[in-house]
């Protein structure tokens, strides 16, 4: 057997590796790490947002967001990632939750920018696209926006209700689609002919 001490990555020596490889005021550039895999942790973020480490939920706003800053996904897969780790996590729906945006503009020239739990924004459009999925049984949407290398959040419930009070019809490829506007990009939600009522 090597002299080699395994250490098992926890909460606390991923904080304090994330601590150490932020610089300045950007996010870490955690594309550009390629650490060994150190297994899976027992960290869960829920649909609507809450982190949970061991079961219990992370109460601390600024550790959940040190956290957020260092969250990779690799294909279907989600992962907390530094420099010289990288552990497993489970995310129930999207790592993150649109909790607010604003309105700049009106009709094709509006833009929609949106804030996240962990208090990032992303402005939607081309990089930063919406879509919508409709349960097949109930018919209920899901909305989402793209936050970051392929990191999504989910829009909550009154910002969606909000986002429907601005929303426009518009044709796409022959059919009309009832949809936002944001960055010259219109993103469909239903089709027009769906719409209740």
């Amino acid at each position: 057997m090597s002299g080699q001490n395994i250490v098992t990555p926890t909460a606390e020596t991923l904080a304090s590796a994330a601590k150490a490889a932020k610089k300045g005021k950007g996010l870490p550039p955690v594309h550009l790490w390629n650490p060994p895999f150190c297994g899976d942790l027992d960290m869960r973020i829920a649909r609507d947002g809450t982190w949970f480490y061991l079961g219990t939920p992370i109460g601390r706003k600024e550790l959940v967001r040190l956290f957020s800053t260092i969250l990779r996904r690799d294909g279907d897969d989600y992962f907390l990632v530094t420099p010289v780790e990288k552990v497993g996590i489970t995310v129930d729906d999207a790592p993150f939750v649109a909790v607010d945006f604003t309105v700049e503009g009106q009709g094709e020239a509006q833009t929609l920018t949106f804030e996240t739990n962990v208090g990032d924004f992303a402005q939607a459009g081309a990089e930063h696209p919406i879509r919508v999925v409709r349960d097949a049984e109930t018919g209920e949407p899901s909305p989402y926006v793209m936050i970051r290398a392929g990191l999504e959040a989910l829009i909550d419930r009154k910002s969606f209700y909000r986002l429907v009070d601005i929303g426009a019809h518009h044709d796409v490829d022959g059919q009309s689609w009832f949809g936002l506007w944001s960055g010259d990009t219109f993103f469909r939600v239903i089709p027009s002919a769906d719409l209740p009522g």
